[in-house]
């Protein structure tokens, strides 16, 4: 059988889109959940998703509302802040920002022994978040790491900034499904998932379908 592989690019997307809704079958998301949702299984082409998401009560107009606000987005990855569509988001001008190969990131992870993951967020909230009046949305698809340290920090400094919504997508055989654990017990706006799986292409299309509905609203 000859394969048409040719397609343009909205087509293969909207027969992805349907293979997936027709392969995933009946599920309990609404409409915003499910554009999470089957975007974590589009970038994957995982159905485990599906089942292991956890999205919290307000965690999707929390990060509609930072996106159309400019909040600015940090990313623990490079991988993670290039899979970010800079032309979802052009009409609201977010800051993407990753610390992670910052010269001042590798130096201090060095002279405290630390992992830059680590290092990177305590230098984003020196350099970024000093006030309460700051606000912006965390993305972690890589370092559970970093996860962890954000959680810890504002736990520990109650006076910095609390953030819009943390998406927590770690991935690794180390700590990756505790720090998930760890996110949806923060009292926190979240998206993360259960276990071992993630990734910094997952983390980025959750920004990404948030942006389409953030786009959809301003049509």
């Amino acid at each position: 059988m000859q394969t048409q592989w040719n397609l343009k690019p909205k087509l293969i997307e909207d027969q992805s889109f349907s293979i997936i809704a027709s392969e995933a079958g009946a599920h309990g998301w609404n409409q915003e959940q499910w554009t999470i949702v089957q975007r974590l299984v589009h970038t994957s082409a995982d159905f485990d998703y599906v089942d292991s998401t956890i999205i919290s009560p307000e965690a999707i107009k929390a990060g509609v509302e930072a996106l159309r606000a400019g909040c600015p987005i940090v990313t623990d990855t490079k991988m993670a802040l290039c899979g970010i569509s800079s032309a979802r988001l052009n009409n609201y001008n977010n800051r993407i920002m990753c610390m992670i190969s910052d010269e001042r990131t590798q130096r201090r992870a060095r002279e405290t022994g630390t992992t830059r993951a680590l290092a990177a967020v305590d230098l984003v909230f020196d350099l970024f978040f000093r006030s309460s009046a700051d606000s912006g949305i965390w993305v972690v698809g890589n370092a559970p790491t970093a996860l962890f340290r954000l959680l810890e920090k504002l736990e520990q400094e109650p006076e910095r900034p609390r953030p819009r919504l943390i998406i927590g997508l770690p991935v690794g055989f180390v700590n990756a499904a505790e720090a998930k654990e760890a996110l949806t017990q923060s009292g926190y706006n979240f998206i993360t998932n259960r276990g071992r799986k993630g990734g910094s292409n997952v983390a980025a299309c959750v920004i990404n379908a948030l942006a389409e509905l953030a786009n959809a609203q301003d049509r």
